[in-house]
């Protein structure tokens, strides 16, 4: 379900409420920051998908985060892999420049967006670009093969981690949508899409 049904740009119910809740347990100031982040990373894509000539489609922003949809027909995997970490590398160079800026809280924002969207689990530009590399040097089946068994593998790992930790912070549920929806996504991995 989505708030924008027509046209391009969607958001849907579900990150609305996400927002909401983030917001009611630490406050709009540091959602605003997240949400800035957020929106740099997905600047980033947009600036070497434009810059590639590549015709953007869409947004689509969920409670798993955003996707840019584009036409990416006619690019090379290297320009596609150069589009894919432009979303982290954009929260990287933030995080520095905003950190010299003495900025800590900004910068620590953009770090953890920009790592945690690295790791190798679709749909997270780092499963994306394990995609990529692998179908670059060894073809798409075993690019296919390599996503869908490191992204399955890292998922169980991860959210076994944060739930791990959600046990030992003594149940807080900060945690639990992400673990959720990264669980979600190695189900996604090892069942089929």
């Amino acid at each position: 379900m989505s708030l924008c049904c027509k046209g391009p740009f969607r958001i849907s119910f579900g990150f609305c409420l996400l927002v909401a809740w983030f917001a009611t347990v630490n406050g709009w100031r540091l959602t605003t920051v997240v949400l800035g982040a957020a929106a740099v990373h997905e600047l980033g894509h947009w600036a070497v998908l434009k810059t590639l000539g590549t015709r953007i489609l869409g947004l689509r922003i969920g409670v798993l985060g955003a996707v840019l949809a584009a036409d990416s027909r006619g690019l090379s995997y290297g320009k596609e892999l150069a589009a894919t970490l432009a979303g982290p590398a954009a929260n990287l160079l933030s995080a520095a420049v905003l950190a010299r800026a003495g900025l800590e809280t900004a910068a620590g924002a953009h770090v953890v967006l920009g790592v945690f969207n690295l790791l190798p689990i679709r749909p997270l530009d780092g499963g994306r670009a394990l995609y990529l590399t692998v179908s670059w040097l060894l073809g798409p089946t075993a690019g296919e093969t390599a996503a869908r068994w490191t992204g399955a593998a890292t998922a169980v790992a991860l959210a076994t981690g944060m739930s791990w930790v959600m046990v030992q912070s003594g149940g807080s549920l900060w945690l639990l949508p992400a673990a959720v929806g990264i669980l979600w996504a190695g189900g996604r991995e090892c069942f089929g899409k």
